[in-house]
């Protein structure tokens, strides 16, 4: 399937999609979420198949770094 929140609308299909931190499922669709922040001087991402667990995630996280 193409990933509409792609730039390059490239083809995404679900066992190749990024997981979501939270729960596991594939992040895909408009519903996808992808949270970044430099740690250490590298770039860090976390990738979420939607709203509700990346606030879950935000929730857990550590604090280290905010």
């Amino acid at each position: 399937m193409v990933d509409p929140t792609s730039e390059l609308e490239e083809d995404v299909d679900e066992e190749s999609a990024p997981r979501c931190a939270a729960c596991g499922e594939p992040a895909l669709g408009v519903g996808r979420r992808t949270v970044t922040w430099v740690e250490g001087g590298d770039a860090v991402h976390r990738q979420f198949c939607s709203e509700t667990c990346r606030a879950a995630w935000e929730d857990e996280r550590p604090s280290a770094g905010r």
